[in-house]
């Protein structure tokens, strides 16, 4: 039987492909490749020694779906794909709701049809919008999102668990991602967004080959250690793995459930600067800019429940982060 992951080309998914491959999973992806490389295959198939089979497209064709479906065993599916920066989100809400909503609304067309009722569903924790308190439990209100990204995953939860409601055979993991970074160790594969980066890594990363010229810093008059924002960053490995402690789950026993994915330690922007400067020797120039509208001063995971419940801990820590975003990046 086979695991079907979609987006499975990208940041995430290529490392979750990784893991799946590592631990005896038969691995289907399916990449429309918009914001990932084709040259990822062949990457995760030398890290593994393993193949994967591949479709190009999109989710939201049904006619290559129902193909994918029809010529495979697919007995579970990891749902990975869709658009994720937040400031795009803000400037094309309409392009973030079809997509994210259309492809995961077809994918659940097609898993109905032939009775594939098993699916991890990639979210975010930005569903809990401006939370109440600094550590995040999967107790806390979700739903007051501050952008089209963070509402399109909170509407893609409700259908998952309208879904559940009309037919409760479904085994459903939702699990809500909070800042990964990092890469492979082996350097081949990693986060290579398309433009200027939405997120701090990346942006750290070409500020330190020399593509940008300097980081901006929003804010550093939080009431925090140092004044910089404080998040919850995950090494993208260690998320990866949390992936195959849900699907285990979700093999064994029907229901929905949902997970904080973190390592439960809030580091500020000058943390990640500090530590990535101190772990690869290499400056960053950086500047205070101006807050930025809807940031809050810090926001940090609980990840208690997926430890309890799963099995599953962040093992890596933040110099691992650093050192192995640097070591895939400095090789492109």
């Amino acid at each position: 039987m086979q695991i079907l992951l979609t987006g499975g080309l990208g940041f995430l998914g290529s490392h979750i492909g990784v893991e799946l491959l590592d631990n005896d999973y038969e691995v289907v992806v399916i990449d429309d490749l918009s914001n990932s490389k084709l040259e990822v295959k062949e990457r995760i198939q030398q890290i593994t020694g393993k193949e994967i089979k591949l479709y190009i497209g999109d989710c939201a064709d049904e006619t290559l779906m129902d193909k994918i479906f029809m010529e495979n065993e697919i007995e579970s599916v990891i749902h990975c794909a869709g658009l994720k920066a937040v400031g795009e989100s803000v400037e094309k809400p309409v392009w973030y709701y079809q997509t994210n909503l259309g492809t995961t609304l077809n994918l659940l067309k097609i898993m109905q049809k032939y009775a594939v009722k098993k699916i991890i569903f990639s979210s975010t924790a930005t569903v809990y919008g401006v939370p109440a308190k600094e550590q995040v439990d999967e107790t806390c209100q979700t739903g007051k999102t501050t952008n089209p990204y963070a509402t399109s995953k909170f509407m893609i939860e409700r259908i998952l668990e309208d879904v559940y409601t009309s037919d409760n055979t479904w085994s459903m993991g939702i699990l809500r991602y909070f800042n990964p970074i990092g890469s492979h160790e082996s350097g081949q594969i990693g986060e290579e967004p398309n433009g200027i980066p939405n997120n701090l890594m990346p942006y750290i990363l070409k500020v330190a080959k020399g593509e940008l010229p300097i980081l901006s810093v929003f804010g550093d008059d939080y009431d925090t250690p140092d004044g910089t924002g404080v998040r919850d960053y995950i090494h993208v490995v260690d998320l990866a793995k949390a992936h195959l402690k849900a699907l285990e789950k979700i093999k064994q026993e029907t229901g929905i459930c949902k997970y904080n994915i973190g390592t439960g330690t809030g580091y500020s922007v000058l943390d990640i600067i500090n530590n990535f400067e101190k772990v690869n020797g290499i400056k960053i120039n950086y500047k205070i800019a101006p807050r930025r509208p809807g940031d809050v001063a810090s926001c940090y995971s609980n990840p208690a429940k997926a430890e309890q419940e799963l099995g599953w801990k962040a093992e890596k820590n933040i110099e691992d982060m650093c050192k192995d975003a640097w070591h895939f990046a400095s090789q492109k």
